[in-house]
């Protein structure tokens, strides 16, 4: 099965177009040149060979430039590495520092305060500088499945001249070689009594050979594994952002999926309805015509939405009740009960249509006599409570036949399930005076921008609203 082509190196985020170079590993990991260069051509995820990956020529959707940005966790700074490298080192001097002096203190009380300090800080402060390199190292070239070995004679070596390094900058300060005949601390290259060079070979292959095992297991292993551990820990954040990106891009096409074949649906059934007065009623059906010109209209005006503010939705659905007005004349009535806080609120774009739809085609057109569909809006706390109630027949359930479970009523479920997850509830009963129900609730967000011609159409719709309840 052939698999989207990535379009973004999974180590530095830099884009990769189809036309570019770009490296996979079998589970198609993908990276730039530069960047499979570094990890020497070996996927640091899954262990495996990076091979180039084939090119295409672009597409217009690979060279669409409005691309949301991909989110990358932050990355260390070599600053802060140096920083929090020297601020251990130094914390780890004092506390031996403390602990050596109490020690002779309590023994023999011949060491000063001074002394002891500069032998510490002169062994344990010069791992320092050597860090942020040993750091360095361990996240370029890390432990993978497949080149352990080669990758453990790389850090034997790493380690060999990380004591070798250390021992020529502890040799350097004041505090490295016992000298018996001063009975002192000198340094290995000065001599301060003479003012002269010595030779430093003696002294520093003695410390190399005293000191090689316990550097590298006491301070080169820890500083790789401390590496190794930011590393994991890195890899693991850049796949939870990557996966909570493909998440939100897969719900985003699940809801835009979901939408496409909602608005199909109500234009059919509406085009359905002007059908039926073609022959009978053609003032009507060009009324109905006007009044779906509208709808489409505003149906590709709010193509790309997904949410938007409950006016907005009334306007829509006060569109789609014209063209039912004109079919059923005298025989459909509506109510809005619409609390003024509620209009700002956010809401699923074509969240009420499908339901009033509903109460149009099981509720009003099976009553002989004038029907009635209510919708209401209240707030609750932070929910937003929406009802859409008609005075038909109710559900079928009470007569033992199959309940209808419409198109519409169940993408309602599947949108709000998509977008709000365990917050919504969307409840289907029979109204406590007759007829059906169907209550909706959802966290209650308001928009956070209201243009001034969204506002004017609130505006609009509320006086519209109070003049045909007047009537």
């Amino acid at each position: 099965m052939h698999l989207e082509m990535k379009r973004h190196c999974e180590k530095c985020m830099a884009a990769l177009p189809g036309d570019r170079e770009a490296y996979i590993c079998s589970f198609e990991c993908t990276f730039c040149s530069s960047c499979a260069a570094n990890l020497q051509k070996v996927c640091p995820n899954c262990g495996g060979d990076l091979v180039p990956r084939p090119r295409r020529s672009l597409s217009p959707e690979d060279s669409d430039t409005t691309e949301r940005p991909v989110v990358t966790p932050p990355r260390t700074s070599a600053g802060l590495i140096w920083g929090i490298s020297f601020g251990v080192w130094t914390f780890v001097s004092l506390a031996a520092t403390a602990s050596i002096y109490a020690m002779y203190h309590l023994s023999t009380g011949s060491f000063r305060l001074g002394t002891v300090a500069g032998m510490e800080f002169g062994q344990i402060l010069t791992y320092a500088p050597l860090t942020p390199f040993v750091y360095a190292l361990a996240i370029r070239y890390p432990f993978q499945r497949g080149n352990w070995v080669r990758r453990a004679w790389l850090y034997l070596a790493a380690g060999i001249v990380f004591t070798f390094c250390h021992t020529l900058l502890a040799a350097a300060t004041p505090y490295d070689t016992w000298d018996p005949v001063t009975r002192e601390w000198s340094s290995a290259f000065w001599n301060r009594h003479t003012h002269s060079f010595r030779d430093p070979r003696p002294a520093l292959k003695r410390s190399f050979l005293l000191n090689v095992v316990d550097d590298i297991t006491s301070e080169f292993v820890p500083i790789v594994f401390v590496a190794h551990a930011v590393a994991y820990y890195r890899r693991l954040r850049e796949r939870e952002l990557r996966t909570s990106q493909l998440e939100g891009q897969l719900a985003k096409a699940r809801l835009q999926t979901l939408k496409s074949q909602l608005q199909p649906h109500f234009l059919f059934n509406t085009l359905h309805s002007i059908s039926a007065l073609m022959l009978t009623d053609v003032v009507a059906a060009d009324r109905m015509m006007t009044s779906l010109s509208d709808l489409l209209r505003m149906s590709l005006e709010s193509n790309g939405t997904q949410v938007t503010s409950l006016g907005r939705e009334m306007e829509f659905l006060n569109v789609y009740l014209d063209i039912e007005k004109a079919r059923f004349e005298d025989r459909l009535r509506v109510v809005f009960d619409i609390a003024p806080e509620c209009l700002d609120a956010q809401v699923p774009h074509l969240i009420l249509q499908p339901l009033v739809e509903n109460a149009v085609r099981h509720g009003v057109s099976r009553r002989s006599a004038p029907g009635e569909i209510r919708v209401i809006a209240k707030r609750a706390g932070d929910d937003l409570q929406l009802w859409v109630r008609d005075n038909g027949p109710g559900l079928m359930e009470a007569r033992h036949e199959k309940p209808r479970r419409g198109l519409g009523l169940s993408l309602t479920r599947e949108r709000l399930q998509a977008l709000y997850g365990e917050g919504q509830s969307c409840e289907i009963r029979n109204g406590a005076e007759g007829g059906a129900e169907v209550c909706l609730l959802m966290p209650f967000r308001p928009v956070t921008q209201v243009s001034t011609s969204e506002a004017f159409m609130h505006g609009e719709w509320a006086r519209a609203t109070e003049k045909k309840a007047k009537t």
